[in-house]
């Protein structure tokens, strides 16, 4: 059996829920996360290695012979680490620049859509010197509501729902002069709102072949009843119901597998995860965008879904063999819920001390997002999302009931979660 060295990059809750899967892999030989947080220092070393000098990641892997090098965040891979690395021959999990466009760029993803009939949402796109046209464009041509985005990574704060010209105007300005939003909005796209409910899909591709791994329904509402401002994501379950089997056929037969061989016929071919957020609306599923790598807190519940050897996936997929390889998923369902600090997603405190993760009931995984080590050695927070708690179950009632009672058994000063997560998806059974 080969055995790898494997270098995994980012310090969410993603990256520790994909420690601890790669851990698992009887092919793993050293692994390192750069930096990582206290969970992933469970599962691998914890390195303090700047992510964003690719020039310090090449020095590192050649140093310590690193077979494969898995991406975790959305902007190294938009930054192009991975075209940086192969050019020295070091294997990349995660799509190169141009195929991360997908995710960078919501203008071009439309582009990819629109020109390959991939069904999405109509849309407009108005530079930022065309802000006139695009008040007019808002005022004569739309009917109301429509969705305004920015173009490029803006952290899950670049899109707005606008009821009527007047909310459309006040998020144009913001847009312009929010210093973030600005940065990522060289272009805005204007684009049809569409009525339903959202399920994200995950397939995994080397290229050319494309395979399913699962679907899950994330939550991104502060508030329960979903309202309140936009987060990263405050609990996710999976699968979701909402996505039938014949749905889920359709989708990959005529979104997920389109996608991937319209990216190799504009020579730009997709290696990674092929993450997908789907509205499913009266016409069918529709894309509303893609991302270029696992959601976060998405892969919380899927990545403890898979039985499949995850590190021998990638590494079969980077080697372009996915089409040899059999994808095994568990039955059951699992529910993540998001403990978070008290103010998020506004300004929060740090470092205060977290107890009771030792005492979860067995079965209960706790994926580590905003936490640090402080002065005494204690675990304190250390972010707005800090702790993912997920439990599992051969119904989702049993997943949800799971994550609760992990969710219990842990405190902070102020801790926030959701009370709702995943009830959505109660309302497709009769129990």
């Amino acid at each position: 059996m080969e055995h790898l060295n494997v270098l995994l990059i980012g310090s969410g809750g993603r990256e520790h829920a994909l420690a601890w899967a790669i851990s698992q892999s009887p092919m793993l030989d050293h692994f390192y996360i750069a930096p990582g947080n206290p969970g992933t220092s469970q599962h691998g070393e914890n390195i303090d290695l700047d992510i964003d000098d690719f020039e310090d990641v090449v020095d590192f892997c050649e140093t310590h012979k690193i077979d494969l090098v898995v991406v975790g965040p959305e902007q190294p891979l938009v930054d192009g680490i991975t075209d940086y690395l192969n050019d020295y021959g070091i294997n990349v999990f995660g799509p190169s620049k141009g195929a991360a466009m997908l995710e960078g760029s919501k203008s071009y993803a439309k582009s990819i859509m629109h020109k390959y009939g991939i069904p999405t949402a109509g849309s407009e796109v108005f530079e930022r010197h065309e802000i006139s046209m695009l008040e007019t464009y808002l005022s004569e041509q739309v009917n109301f509501p429509v969705v305004l985005k920015v173009d490029g990574l803006a952290a899950g704060k670049g899109v707005f729902i606008c009821d009527n010209l007047d909310d459309a105007r006040k998020y144009i300005d913001k847009i312009m002069n929010d210093v973030d939003l600005s940065a990522a909005a060289p272009i805005i796209v204007v684009e049809e709102f569409m009525q339903g409910e959202e399920v994200s899909v995950f397939a995994i591709s080397d290229g050319t072949t494309v395979k399913y791994l699962s679907h899950a329904q994330d939550h991104k509402r502060i508030g329960e009843g979903d309202i309140g401002l936009n987060t990263g994501g405050m609990g996710a379950y999976a699968p979701a119901p909402v996505l039938s089997q014949d749905m889920l056929d359709d989708v990959m037969k005529r979104i997920i597998q389109p996608t991937v061989d319209a990216m190799a016929s504009e020579e730009t071919p997709y290696l990674g995860i092929v993450y997908c957020g789907l509205m499913i609306t009266s016409e069918g599923p529709k894309v509303v965008e893609y991302n270029c790598r696992f959601g976060d807190p998405e892969a919380q519940v899927i990545l403890p879904s898979l039985k499949t050897d995850l590190l021998e996936l990638m590494n079969t997929t980077v080697n372009g063999k996915l089409e040899y390889v059999s994808i095994d998923l568990d039955s059951d369902y699992f529910c993540s819920v998001v403990m978070a600090s008290e103010g998020y997603p506004g300004s929060y405190p740090k470092g205060l001390p977290i107890t009771g993760i030792d005492d979860v009931p067995e079965g209960v995984i706790v994926f580590h997002s905003g936490t640090s080590i402080d002065e005494n050695a204690d675990l304190v927070t250390n972010g707005g999302r800090v702790l993912n708690v997920v439990g599992r179950g051969d119904t989702l009632k049993k997943a949800i009931v799971h994550a609760y009672s992990g969710v219990q058994k842990i405190s902070f000063d102020g801790a926030y979660h959701r009370r709702d997560i995943g009830e959505k998806g109660l309302r497709y059974f009769s129990e």
